[in-house]
């Protein structure tokens, strides 16, 4: 009967006997869980259809994994303002290991070739993840469970993300998809903040800041925005980084309709920084555009270049045009840290932490600063010291030792993504993509040593996947030039080349 019913096709097999049985069966196992349960219940039975088709897609393309993560990443920390007492934080991990466990299961059918992880970078990440495991063993610790949601941020999700990207990313479609997500979002990032500053904010965003958000998002009665990411900090860089990758992918990639889209990118991830007033985010807009002269290699560019961000800096730090302007003032702060109280306070910070830390190589143990530490671990030394910047979370966490080796990892990537754009890549549009992810990560690095942005999400998520991005530079090159030939298109999402 079943080997009859699989050589059916289309509405036959709803005519079948077993099938009516089957949906006889479905429909009053179904009643009775509605009974039951009531309207959660009802709720809960239709979200199951779509969940199903869902994993059926991402078992078989486990492509759809990485995306999703990609659109989680910009939207899940916000949806705890509106959906409380659950940790949809956590829907991150979710997403990774069902990515993995898809992949895995691909492999039975497809051939994956996990060569494409073999590279240094992935040795790094995973030596990093290996000290932070070793941080379990710190005397210093004082929670093992912050231990746990510390280490996702800081070490796990990097050793995780990267190779999904190196595995699964690895074509050029991937590439302009990636880049498409991370420019929608930008733009929705600085329309929700533009709503929150000139029209207010709704219900669930005013609970958070009377509750939570307030005593470092309201100052001197001005809102300082955050749209849908964590806090403003993380909302102004990410929107930065976001801005120079739109400007500096337009400027390379064909077709107009590209070139204005990224265009809109640029301009808007900008605006959004700038409303955000976060000082510190002004860093990212300026080593970005330094990185990306270097990668020019054009003596003309990189003039004109210096030319503008001089003016920028004489604009902002010896000059008050603009200064009636909330968000100018504020940004011009950062180019006058010392008339800025906060500044000094954070200077202090660090001198207590540095006698504190001066016996302890190791640090106090991950999660036992900021909020982890407050959260966990109240009555802890480090919980009670403002870290503010992600370098001083690291060196207060795992010690001198876990900064330079953190450092150095850091470094090594940043280096590296030189010599493969500089000297290997030769296609202009794929050293001009490639060239403004590396940018934006430079200026994140520089955004992190004012505020924790590098390891919190999405920054995380762009920065790890721009990462795989650089690192299969030359094959990407070498794509690109087998599509020209076949007089395809490099840009399009549909599939070519495998």
């Amino acid at each position: 009967m079943i080997t009859q019913l699989k050589n059916m096709v289309g509405a036959a097999k709803l005519q079948h006997p077993l099938a009516i049985i089957t949906v006889l069966l479905l429909a009053v196992v179904f009643s009775l869980i509605i009974a039951r349960g009531g309207m959660m219940a009802a709720v809960a039975l239709l979200a199951i259809f779509p969940l199903l088709i869902y994993l059926n897609r991402l078992f078989n393309f486990p492509q759809i994994g990485v995306t999703t993560l990609l659109i989680m990443s910009f939207i899940a920390i916000g949806l705890t303002r509106y959906i409380m007492n659950v940790p949809l934080g956590l829907s991150i991990d979710g997403i990774v290991v069902i990515t993995y466990i898809a992949m895995i299961f691909k492999q039975f059918y497809d051939k994956i070739d996990y060569d494409q992880a073999n590279r240094d970078i992935t040795y790094l990440l995973a030596f990093w993840f290996f000290y932070g495991i070793l941080q379990l063993g710190n005397p210093q610790a004082l929670s093992r469970t912050a231990w746990f949601y510390a280490m996702r941020g800081m070490s796990m999700y990097p050793v995780l993300m990267l190779p999904l990207g190196l595995l699964l990313f690895n074509r050029l479609r991937y590439l302009y998809l990636f880049l498409y997500i991370w420019g929608t979002f930008t733009i929705l990032g600085t329309l929700k903040g533009l709503q929150q500053l000139y029209l207010g904010l709704d219900y669930a965003e005013q609970f958070w800041i009377d509750t939570v958000g307030g005593v470092t998002h309201i100052i001197l009665g001005q809102l300082r925005v955050f749209s849908f990411f964590s806090d403003a900090g993380q909302f102004g860089a990410a929107q930065g980084a976001g801005g120079v990758v739109g400007i500096l992918v337009a400027t390379s990639i064909k077709g107009r309709g590209n070139k204005i889209f990224f265009s809109i990118v640029g301009l808007m991830g900008l605006w959004g920084m700038m409303i955000s007033g976060t000082r510190g985010a002004m860093i990212v807009p300026m080593i970005s555009g330094a990185a990306y002269l270097i990668l020019s290699k054009n003596i003309r560019v990189l003039i004109i270049g210096a030319v503008i961000m001089s003016f920028a800096y004489v604009f902002f730090a010896m000059t008050y045009i603009g200064e009636s302007n909330y968000q100018i003032a504020r940004m011009r702060t950062a180019f006058r840290p010392t008339d800025d109280a906060s500044y000094l306070v954070r200077l202090e910070n660090r001198r207590i932490l540095k006698t504190y830390l001066a016996n302890k190589p190791f640090g106090g143990g991950i999660g036992s600063a900021g909020n982890w530490g407050q959260r966990f671990s109240p009555q802890g030394f480090l919980a009670n010291v403002a870290t503010d910047s992600w370098y001083v979370q690291v060196w207060a966490e795992q010690g001198i030792v876990g900064l330079l080796i953190h450092l150095f990892i850091l470094s090594y990537i940043a280096i590296k993504g030189f010599y493969i754009i500089m000297m290997r890549v030769k296609n202009p549009e794929v050293v001009g993509t490639l060239g403004a992810l590396l940018a934006g990560f430079l200026g994140i690095m520089g955004a992190s040593y004012g505020n924790g942005v590098l390891g919190q999400m999405p920054t995380g998520a762009l920065v790890y996947l721009s990462w795989a991005f650089i690192f299969m530079g030359q094959q990407l090159d070498r794509e690109y030039s087998a599509l020209e030939q076949k007089g395809l298109n490099p840009r399009s999402f549909k599939r070519q080349i495998e």
